[in-house]
């Protein structure tokens, strides 16, 4: 890798850590994975911080997708893990983090338009009961770990002047 390409997607890195905002909504840590490049799911990860009122996420979307939806994983009768789409949405206490992650809540992406690419975008719309909508620009992060910040260090970033405003 080029010295320039490497400080571009360090660049990147540290931009899209950066927590987005939708009035009293707070995004922080997103990304997204597939499980490979020929895959035809994926699915979006993130801390959701609620600083106001209790709120529900009730809805996703993406260009990224044919079809998009709020999922969990449940465990059956037999012992075996099953993802399951969320119809009502995903509770949002006032002054608590919900975590959306590998193995539990995320956001899925279903009939995939492209492959995810490592280091690439993709545009993810949340929608809030109260806050409404928020744009957000999830970076693709094949690499990551569960339980991996993607940040170096345990680094807490501030955010400045980009957020994510409610529509």
């Amino acid at each position: 890798m080029s010295f320039t390409f490497r400080t571009l997607a360090a660049t990147a890195t540290i931009a899209f850590a950066m927590p987005a905002f939708a009035q009293s909504i707070e995004i922080a840590q997103p990304y997204a994975r597939s499980a490979s490049p020929t895959a035809k799911t994926g699915a979006a990860f993130m801390q959701i911080v609620n600083h106001g009122e209790a709120d529900r996420l009730i809805g996703a979307a993406s260009p990224a997708a044919e079809l998009v939806q709020l999922h969990t994983h449940v465990e059956s009768d037999d012992g075996v893990m099953k993802m399951m789409h969320v119809e009502e949405g995903f509770d949002l206490p006032s002054g608590e983090t919900v975590s959306l992650e590998r193995g539990g809540k995320h956001v899925m992406l279903m009939g995939l338009t492209s492959p995810l690419e490592q280091g690439a975008t993709v545009s993810v719309t949340l929608t809030f009961e109260k806050a409404g909508e928020m744009v957000l620009d999830v970076p693709v992060d094949l690499e990551r770990m569960p339980g991996d910040t993607g940040m170096s260090g345990g680094a807490e970033t501030k955010q400045g002047d980009e957020k994510a405003k409610a529509e």
